[in-house]
């Protein structure tokens, strides 16, 4: 991956921090709501992964949970780490996938039933293949370091 930097600031903090590094590849914004939703320790991960990666971290009050920014060109994430089939899919699509032409939707499904709760709800509430991407996965780190790979992959 690319150099890793000496992280900067305090990611856990509930004042969030200016963090910034020289020759950043790019800015990843987290909405707020979401980082007190999770465990300081992941955000710790979140933080020092996207250092290793040439980004900083910024916090803003707005959604989607992650929007990932560099030279103009803006990929969103929406980061489902608790698969609930009766609030996420129809919440977060149809409203975000008009606000951004490239969004994702991470989904953490660590079991088989969630998995399947997960498929029946998609299909159920007529979901269009790749109107917006949901990636599955299995456990936070593997979702985050997804996220990071398809900014990634989309230029960011």
């Amino acid at each position: 991956m690319a150099n890793f930097r000496a992280s900067c600031g305090d990611p856990v903090g509930r004042n969030p921090p200016n963090v910034s590094s020289s020759g950043s590849g790019g800015v990843c914004m987290m909405r707020n709501t979401w980082r007190y939703e999770q465990h300081p320790s992941f955000i710790n991960f979140i933080s020092s992964f996207l250092n290793a990666n040439s980004f900083r971290l910024n916090f803003v009050p707005i959604p989607p949970d992650f929007i990932f920014n560099c030279g103009g060109l803006s990929v969103a994430f929406v980061f489902v780490t608790n698969w609930d089939c009766n609030n996420y899919l129809s919440t977060y699509s149809s409203k975000l996938k008009e606000q951004f032409a490239n969004l994702y939707i991470v989904v953490m499904l660590p079991t088989r039933e969630q998995n399947d709760s997960f498929v029946r709800s998609y299909f159920k509430l007529g979901m269009k293949l790749g109107r917006p991407t949901f990636v599955p996965v299995q456990d936070l780190e593997m979702g985050f370091e997804k996220i990071v790979k398809i900014a990634h992959a989309c230029g960011v």
